[in-house]
């Protein structure tokens, strides 16, 4: 029992929670339909837009501190780039030196100046202007003028090294040579007693030529020592020569020799001393300085990279920073465009829900369940109020069924007489026209027929007055004779001709006849039927100025109706004649035919008439449309012209005119005639539905 109680007490409160959520979301409902839509609809894009804005705002603050970083860390390797490239050009200079100090060239010493503007010109132009080697451009600067004022020196160092070489070793040299040839030639013999010594010494002066020469060019210390051991050679064989020599003139060379290998040694000794103090600049001038300003570059690199390093914190930190703000900001704004989504998503769900519970009963036929939210003021309270409006007209309609019913029924029946008087018109004008081609055929055949009479009359009287005067006594002359036999010859002839003429009027008036009074289908030549109907117009032709032309190819066979085109022709004549050459205007009429592929011909009858206005061309083939109304007109010519093309033959009917340019009817319709029997009917019954026209006609 209890825990029945329990159960029904944990439903209560159930429910009750469900009351009070309904209570509060229909409240919530309500208040938001006291706003339209539309603004309800906006605060969502208003709120999208505001989140849009504050995240662009973050967006361009986190980008200008990311842009800031990033120009650092671009200047920095630009700036390492130029210290690159002092540092490249230094150590190419340091190395373009040594060569010029080994093998001195006019072609090194250029490259050398070059080289040396082209690294003053990176401290002048590029490192002074870069913000970062802004201010450890003074101090590099320094130690690069340094460097390069050592090359200076040491070049001129090396102008008094070379003058040294050529004035005190090798000038002495070239003395010392001569004075051994001299010797070699006051000695008579190679047995002399100074020979041997005399062979020494000068092997000991070649040997130290050699050794002063590559100490001069490779600085070895091994051949400074081989010149100076074969320079003490020299002056110990002097002393022994002079006590062998044999002449005055080998006395007086060896004293000369003595002087000369004295020099020779003395400048020995200044030449070392002058290289060596050579190669002491080169290494505290020139290849100090350098590695100072390697060591100078090297440190301001450092200093690159602690601060690219800086700048890349920064950057990775801001964009940190930057990710998880736009994420917060998207995340708090979502929630709340999702509240406010869902609320007034329920706003306009829970009222349609009504309107289309509403509008269900209505089309079940429940028209007595009232509408609700009627009251409301936004746009679905709108449209309660108008399925109230229909709801009431639904109503309204069904009293008015009967009414409706009852007046079908009699429109039913006037339009079946409209029907029928419209079929009895369209009969009179067939009948119409078919009695106006009588009467032109009637008038045209009399003219033969009154001919013949009028001949076979005075023919008559001839006979009987040849008959007279062969019964007369005096009997008949030969001249009578044959002015009867040409009278005779003359009146057959002419007999016989206009006869002929009326028999062929009277055939081409029977099959035009036949041919309209059954729409019978056979084959027949195109060229023919024409040439037949327009006999049948001929009358009309004499009566009006206008020239007719044709121009249809023989051969052109047609299964089709022929009856059916005599009419569409002679409408279509009798058209032009009544309305493009009213009032006895003169023009000319064209009917033309040619082949259109293998399966379609295509007829193009033309005036250059009085033309039609765009209206008239718009109306040309609808049934009852005239322009002469008070003159007669049926309005039927062009609509049965334009059955007889689309219906009962299966063509297409096209209509061009211009006010004042005359009017070309183009019809392509097919060899073999795709209308039939039921076509003729809807023709005759004159309510066939109408097939979609190119264009309008008069």
């Amino acid at each position: 029992m209890k825990l029945v109680l329990v159960g029904l007490g944990q439903s209560n409160v159930a429910d009750r929670r469900a009351s009070r959520a309904a209570r509060g979301r229909a409240l919530i409902v309500g208040l938001l339909r006291a706003v339209p839509i539309r603004w309800r609809i906006l605060s969502i894009a208003a709120l999208n837009s505001a989140v849009v804005l504050v995240l662009a705002v973050l967006i361009w603050n986190g980008a200008k501190v990311l842009g800031s970083a990033w120009d650092d860390v671009r200047q920095v390797r630009e700036s390492d780039k130029i210290l690159a490239l002092l540092e490249s050009e230094t150590g190419r200079l340091q190395n373009l030196i040594h060569r010029y100090i080994n093998q001195p060239s006019s072609e090194l010493f250029a490259e050398i100046l070059l080289l040396r503007e082209a690294v003053l010109g990176t401290l002048t132009t590029r490192a002074s202007t870069d913000p970062m080697l802004s201010g450890s451009v003074e101090e590099l600067e320094r130690v690069t003028v340094r460097f390069l004022d050592g090359f200076g020196e040491l070049r001129a160092v090396q102008a008094t090294i070379a003058k040294t070489y050529e004035e005190q070793v090798q000038a002495p040299a070239k003395d010392i040579a001569g004075l051994y040839s001299i010797i070699e030639g006051a000695t008579g013999h190679r047995d002399a007693p100074i020979w041997p010594s005399l062979g020494k010494s000068r092997e000991a002066f070649t040997a130290m030529l050699v050794a002063a020469n590559s100490y001069y060019l490779t600085l070895a210390t091994a051949s400074a020592e081989d010149a100076r051991r074969n320079t003490e050679i020299m002056e110990k064989t002097i002393p022994v020569m002079s006590e062998l020599a044999e002449n005055d003139l080998q006395r007086l060379a060896l004293q000369r020799l003595s002087a000369r290998t004295e020099a020779l040694r003395q400048g020995l000794e200044k030449l070392s001393e002058q290289l060596s103090n050579r190669t002491e600049l080169l290494r505290n001038t020139i290849d100090a300085s350098q590695a100072e300003a390697i060591g100078a570059i090297d440190g301001l690199s450092a200093k690159m990279r602690e601060r690219e390093q800086r700048a890349q914190e920064t950057f990775d930190r801001t964009l940190a920073n930057i990710s998880r703000r736009v994420l917060s900001i998207a995340v708090i704004f979502l929630g709340i465009i999702l509240s406010v989504g869902v609320l007034i998503a329920l706003s306009i769900r829970l009222p349609l829900q009504q309107l289309m519970a509403a509008m269900r009963a209505i089309t079940l036929g429940d028209y007595d369940r009232e509408v609700q939210g009627t009251g409301a003021r936004d746009e679905v309270g709108a449209m309660a109020r108008a399925v109230e409006v229909f709801r009431e007209n639904a109503i309204a309609k069904r009293k008015t069924e009967d009414e409706l019913r009852a007046s079908k029924e009699k429109a039913e029946s006037a339009l079946l007489e409209l029907n029928t008087a419209q079929q009895n018109l369209i009969d009179a004008e067939r009948l119409a026209a078919l009695g106006g081609l009588v009467a032109g055929v009637a008038h045209e055949v009399n003219n033969p027929i009154g001919i013949s009479l009028t001949v076979a009359s005075s023919f008559a009287r001839r006979t009987e007055m040849f008959e007279a005067e062969l019964k007369s006594d005096g009997g008949l002359r030969r001249s009578q004779l044959e002015e009867f036999v040409r009278t005779s010859r003359d009146a057959a002839g002419q007999l016989v001709a206009n006869l002929h003429r009326a028999g062929e009027l009277i055939q081409s008036f029977k099959q035009v006849a036949v041919d309209r009074s059954h729409a019978e289908r056979r084959q027949f030549a195109l060229g023919e039927a024409t040439d037949q109907i327009i006999a049948s117009l001929r009358p009309v032709l004499k009566r009006a100025p206008i020239e007719l032309t044709v121009d249809v190819p023989e051969g052109l066979g047609i299964d089709g109706y022929p009856g059916s085109y005599g009419q569409i022709l002679t409408n279509l004549f009798l058209n032009a004649v009544n309305h493009a050459f009213s009032d006895g205007r003169s023009g000319t009429i064209s009917i033309s035919a040619r082949p259109r592929g293998h399966d379609d011909v295509e007829i193009i009858f033309a005036d250059n008439g009085a033309g039609m206005t765009p209206d008239v061309q718009r109306q040309a083939f609808d049934p009852f449309f005239t322009t002469r109304r008070n003159e007669g007109g049926t309005g039927l010519g062009l609509h049965i012209v334009y059955n007889l093309v689309t219906q009962q033959l299966g063509g297409r009917m096209m209509l061009e005119s211009r006010l004042g340019q005359g009017t070309t009817f183009r019809i392509i319709m097919p060899r073999t005639a795709k209308g039939g029997t039921e076509a003729s009917e809807t023709l005759a019954d004159g309510t066939a539905e109408w097939p979609n026209r190119t264009m309008s006609s008069t």
